[in-house]
């Protein structure tokens, strides 16, 4: 079977699956069966809706039912797409501090993640090279390693709040504490398998350190210096949506918790979804760099 064919037959799949879950979705929020007219008071109205549900879609006091039924809580794919086609519309309006477009929310969060995966990077890769270069530095930082990479990124939160004192640098650190690993423990591995022969070759030229890292340690250990950054990428886009949903202000995971306090699932439910395309398209770019690094014998 072709190349052509498999990602034809693949998308064809995809495409079923995803109908599937929409026809799913549409199933499960159609309005149910009508029942006896319940007088609902104020005090009933008001608990409803903190519990997210409906009480104008349902029978109320002094109101009546939706045609068909009532409604759940729950958006259906036709409100969800609505609401979608209204952020989209809009990404970048900013009218206060609790009502900005999705574009300005997701630049807050790409902007925290980049800067704190660039301190990661900047640590991460020179130290690497260190550790897989020298069996003395590895045996020595190893134990500090083993104890600090297993701590929640989240954990640091209180800590870093405590001492930095802003919460959006607070954001940047864990970012950059839970990036580091990934890419530290990948470059450390690469390097320390690069091939004896090529390492052998250049001491026989004569090649100086520096030229050698450079050269021919870099080139080979590169695909998997980028497996680590892949990795801490995704841990990075992961915990950044939880550490703005502490810290607060701005960002994609402040923007959830913001939505989720007004009850608002159909704003939930689409940040969810662009948290997860660009979590995907974050993904994406670092395995197309990876694959041209990669060298095939």
């Amino acid at each position: 079977m072709g190349a052509p064919t498999l990602n034809l037959k693949a998308g064809l799949l995809s495409a079923l699956i995803l109908l599937t879950l929409l026809g799913v979705w549409q199933l499960s929020t159609r309005p149910a069966a009508v029942g006896p007219v319940v007088v609902m008071t104020a005090e009933q109205i008001e608990y409803a809706k903190l519990l997210g549900k409906n009480p104008g879609g349902e029978a109320g006091a002094g109101g009546g039912s939706e045609a068909g039924g009532a409604r759940s809580g729950f958006p259906t794919p036709a409100q969800f797409g609505a609401k979608v086609v209204q952020h989209l519309s809009h990404p970048f309006y900013d009218n206060g501090p609790n009502d900005k477009g999705i574009g300005l929310q997701l630049g807050y969060s790409l902007g925290r993640v980049a800067l704190g995966f660039l301190l990661a990077a900047l640590v991460a890769v020179p130290l690497g090279f260190l550790i897989g270069m020298s069996p003395l530095i590895h045996r020595a930082l190893d134990p500090f390693i083993q104890v600090l990479k297993p701590i929640s990124p989240l954990a640091w939160m209180p800590l870093a709040l405590y001492t930095i004192k802003d919460s959006s640098i607070s954001g940047i650190f864990v970012i950059f504490i839970c990036s580091v690993w990934p890419m530290l423990l990948n470059t450390a591995f690469g390097v320390a398998g690069v091939r004896r022969e090529w390492l052998n070759v250049a001491k026989t030229l004569e090649v100086n350190p520096l030229r050698k890292a450079f050269e021919v340690i870099l080139p080979a250990a590169a695909p998997t210096i980028l497996t680590g950054m892949r990795i801490s990428m995704g841990i990075a886009w992961l915990v950044i949506v939880a550490a703005e949903m502490l810290v607060g202000g701005t960002g994609i995971g402040y923007f959830v918790w913001n939505e989720w306090n007004n009850l608002s699932l159909t704003n939930v439910i689409f940040a969810i979804l662009v948290i997860g395309l660009v979590g995907m398209a974050l993904d994406l770019m670092f395995a197309r760099a990876q694959k041209a690094v990669t060298y095939v014998d």
